[in-house]
């Protein structure tokens, strides 16, 4: 028989021939270099430090403030226009200070007033810093201007109230010496600005004005006592008046009657001389007339409604009753 060949014989050869190659070799991978990155990080770290430290020494001028810039505790500049701006970094620093009208509440007083009476004043005061670098060099601070403000103004406001009387105080408006707290106001102001602290007092204002406990009671009374008193005094001054006003009027008044019929008994007189002038005058041109009415007139006063008369039948009465006239 012939031999069985395997028709894949030779197919298995060849992959045997291929496999027995010999393999090459795996190349290296070449190790990073980071120094390249180095400086380009570099770069970038050091652009962001300037910028975060740029943008940390940036600061803005507001509306109704100052800036006050120091250098090593130095004020070097003052910025009061409202606008961003920069100042050097770690050598300079920024504060700022108001400058717009503030109010400051005085603590409670008790002074005597010209009438040695006790009374407990509670003022407050409206200001504004006018020179920053005055205020600063003298005072310091706002908290150590508005305490000097406060020294003057309570040495004001004593000197002041201790020349009024109580009275005078609590009725300011009607007071002969005008207005007090104007007054004090401009006092501080010239003590302010003889010092030269930089700063301004718009408005000095009485808020309260009490008396202590103590002496209250006593001192209604003693002003009941006195508001009675002028009080009747002014009854009395009004009565006196009156009856002075009276005697006066009552006098002009008899005068005016007797004038009035004085020129009522003249203008009389001549009516009636003028009235009978014209009667003569009337009657002289008929007599008979005359008569006739003259008789005419007695009628009207003696012959009434219920009127009786008894007369002769040939009495002129009688005629003309009857009719019959000759």
């Amino acid at each position: 028989m012939a031999e069985n060949k395997n028709p894949f014989s030779g197919l298995e050869e060849k992959f045997k021939t291929v496999g027995s190659k010999p393999s090459k070799a795996p190349k290296e991978k070449k190790p990073t270099d980071y120094k390249k990155f180095t400086k380009p990080f570099i770069a970038i770290f050091l652009v962001f430090v300037l910028f975060i430290i740029a943008l940390a020494n940036i600061y803005v001028v507001k509306e109704g403030e100052y800036k006050v810039i120091r250098q090593f505790g130095e004020i070097k500049d003052v910025k009061q226009t409202p606008g961003i701006h920069m100042k050097i970094p770690f050598v300079q620093t920024v504060t700022t200070v108001p400058k717009y009208q503030m109010n400051y509440k005085l603590s409670e007083a008790e002074i005597n007033t010209k009438d040695k009476r006790r009374i407990i004043i509670d003022n407050y005061a409206v200001w504004r810093v006018v020179n920053v670098k005055q205020m600063i060099s003298s005072a310091g601070t706002l908290v150590g201007a508005g305490s000097r403000m406060e020294e003057f103004i309570y040495s004001v406001v004593r000197s002041e109230l201790g020349q009024l009387e109580y009275s005078e105080i609590i009725n300011d408006e009607n007071s002969s010496r005008g207005s007090l707290n104007d007054q004090i106001t401009s006092h501080v102001n010239e003590l302010l600005k003889k010092d030269n602290y930089g700063i301004e007092v718009i408005d000095v204002r009485i808020k309260r004005t009490d008396l202590p406990q103590e002496n209250e009671q006593s001192v209604y009374n003693e002003m009941i006592s006195e508001r009675q008193s002028i009080a009747q005094k002014f009854l009395s001054t009004g009565d006196a008046d009156k009856r002075r006003i009276e005697a006066e009027t009552d006098r002009e008044v008899r005068e005016m009657l007797a004038t009035a019929n004085k020129d009522a008994a003249v203008i009389a007189a001549e009516g009636d001389a003028e009235a009978a002038k014209i009667y003569n005058q009337s009657f002289s041109k008929d007599p008979e007339f005359y008569s006739l009415y003259r008789t005419l007139e007695s009628y009207k006063k003696t012959i009434g409604d219920d009127t009786m008369i008894i007369i002769p039948s040939d009495s002129p009465y009688a005629n003309i009753l009857s009719g019959y006239l000759e």
